[in-house]
């Protein structure tokens, strides 16, 4: 046994309250190193005698070095002191607890959960798990209105520029709302749609006002409105790291200099203002255009919680994603979730995060974030074909156990963005199909993974009718509305899924662990499983056929198995050989 690859602390994401009563912890091993481990626990007060409790640990996950174990511990007091019971496959039995590896638990000593507070559990909406999300940018989608066109609109069909406007509007949403009800859509996240010079609207001018591109007030409420009589939830997108040079609080700046009453709202180092060659204030990345706001001042953050409860109060809105969220200090981030979360205590938070995320998920600060590791993963595997499947496996096991079960379940899971090229148009650039298999199948099997795996699906508008782009503004073209120009074939299977996350508890409330690592043949198979239901979904990334000879490792009552995706029925047996399409797969239930 390797002393040196265990690992445990008493804090997220090793150790995290699941409940009112219990406890989740998680440790950390070399891979192949335990036949078994236990968790030995009590009372924190009970010194009189050795634990009363002992639970298993089950390995949930493992990685190119690593294995994981989980398991819960439950405790009417609420007040714990734990230690692991190590069984190595050398036949040696160690104990683990605070003060390292030892032979006996004295040595060990005991790790402490002094007490499980309810003021300090990570709750997240309680809606959050059957959330199938749509990202919209309303220049892009729908033009309703022609009443409220930008002066210069170009044609819908007219290849974007940086600078392109092409009059889509809140109307047109509003229009289009029983097309994302067929889909399957029930939450709806609009990139900013506040007054703004630019199309994508994130150099914002007013937090108060809704673009006149894009409708009025009373046409904002009508959206919410009319998307929540069909059950779709809307949150809108917030830049509250920087503004528009045209914010009033900047441009009086500009006016006056240091005599400005707004100069402490920014980071300004010197003063005249300068704004190019290279600003000489703290802006988003080096664009002068977007100066950085200073959060931390008592004046700007009063300013933006009055925004964020102004539109949860005014329109109805269900919660906020926020635009460069972990350049904003992490203090303006608890107060904002206290203010929010008392106005709405279902509202969902979501911080636009790129990188590691885990200092703003411990439930004081966000629900969840943009999971791009989730994006580079399925970019690797199922677009580029560069990494096998048990390095895909190593990603998304180092991706998950970088979080708390609930932050986990409040990710955004995206293919791609207003910000990264269209997830089909890689599929094109970097995948060989073979055997009759089309870019298409390949994407069909990404999005069969995406909405069967842990967290919240989030569809990038067009998407769904096989939209294809490079990086931005190519990302951003117009939805394509003609029948006849839109893949029907991706669209019904995004319907078709999303019917069936939706139907089986397990795929939007069950834990996930890997089934099936076949590096050979591009075979990757894995559980998502409740106390009354387990589904097995297998996935083939290759662009042949493939059989795959697998036992079935969970019970249900019924002797056949179903794949819910073609409706054929297996005879269920220790061993049972299936064969799939090329880049096909299969929901067993």
């Amino acid at each position: 046994m390797l002393k040196e690859a265990v690992f445990h602390v008493s804090d997220d994401p090793y150790a995290f309250p699941i409940g009112n009563n219990d406890l989740k912890v998680r440790l950390k091993v070399k891979r192949s190193d335990l036949q078994a481990c236990y968790v030995y626990h009590g009372d924190r007060y009970e010194w009189d005698h050795k634990y009363d409790e002992i639970s298993t640990l089950s390995k949930v996950a493992w990685d190119e070095n690593f294995d994981y174990f989980e398991g819960v511990i439950h405790s009417n007091t609420k007040r714990i002191r734990y230690q692991f019971q190590l069984k190595g496959n050398d036949q040696k039995e160690m104990w683990y607890g605070e003060n390292g590896i030892a032979d006996t638990m004295d040595k060990a000593g005991m790790f402490q959960f002094p007490y499980i507070s309810e003021e300090d559990l990570y709750t997240i909406p309680n809606w959050v798990d059957e959330a199938v999300v749509y990202q919209i940018l309303p220049d892009r989608f729908y033009n309703a209105d022609p009443s409220c066109n930008p002066a210069h609109i170009v044609p819908w069909d007219e290849k974007p520029s940086g600078n392109s406007f092409y009059g889509g509007d809140l109307l047109g949403i509003i229009k289009k709302l029983d097309y994302l009800v067929e889909l399957g859509i029930n939450l709806i996240y609009l990139t900013p749609i506040f007054t703004s010079p630019s199309n994508h609207k994130y150099d914002t001018t007013d937090y108060m006002q809704i673009d006149p591109n894009f409708g009025d007030l009373k046409t904002a409420k009508k959206l919410v409105d009319q998307a929540h009589k069909r059950g779709i939830r809307v949150i809108l997108d917030a830049t509250f790291h920087h503004c528009s040079e045209h914010f009033f609080a900047f441009e009086d700046v500009m006016k006056k200099g240091e005599l400005s009453r707004y100069k402490d709202w920014f980071y300004i180092n010197s003063f005249p203002i300068v704004q190019s060659p290279k600003p000489n204030y703290g802006t988003f990345g080096f664009l002068g255009s977007m100066p950085k706001l200073k959060t931390h001042n008592k004046e700007v953050r009063e300013y933006l919680l009055q925004i964020g409860c102004y539109w949860i109060e005014k329109i109805g809105i269900d919660g906020w994603r926020i635009d460069v969220a972990n350049e904003i200090d992490h203090e303006f981030w608890r107060i904002f979730r206290k203010k929010i979360k008392e106005l709405k205590p279902d509202a969902l938070i979501i911080g636009e995060i790129w990188h590691n995320a885990g200092a703003w998920l411990r439930g004081d600060q966000f629900d969840g974030v943009t999971n791009y590791k989730f994006r580079e993963a399925v970019h690797s595997f199922f677009a580029r074909g560069d990494c096998t499947v048990s390095e895909f496996n190593n990603l998304l096991t180092k991706n998950r156990m970088t979080y708390s079960e609930q932050a986990l379940r409040t990710m955004f899971n995206l293919l791609d963005s207003h910000d990264t090229e269209r997830f089909l148009t890689d599929c094109i650039r970097y995948r060989d199909f073979e055997d009759g298999a089309t870019p298409i199948e390949l994407m069909k099997l990404t999005v069969l993974f995406q909405l069967t795996y842990i967290g919240i699906p989030i569809i990038y508008y067009g998407d769904e009718i096989g939209m294809i782009g490079s990086m931005d503004p190519d990302c951003r073209k117009p939805m394509i509305w003609d029948n006849e120009l839109q893949n029907q074939c991706i669209r019904t299977f995004y319907e078709k899924v999303i019917t069936l996350r939706k139907n089986a508890e397990a795929l939007t409330k069950g834990s996930f662990v890997t089934w099936i690592e076949e590096d050979t043949q591009g075979i990757f198979g894995y559980l998502r499983a409740t106390e009354t239901q387990t589904v097995g979904i297998i996935l083939n990334n290759s662009a042949v056929v493939r059989c795959v000879h697998t036992t079935i490792p969970w019970k249900n009552e019924h002797s056949k198995l179903t794949d819910l995706i073609t409706g054929k029925e297996y005879l269920r047996s220790e061993q049972i050989t299936l064969r799939i399409p090329p880049f096909g797969g299969m929901i067993l239930l």
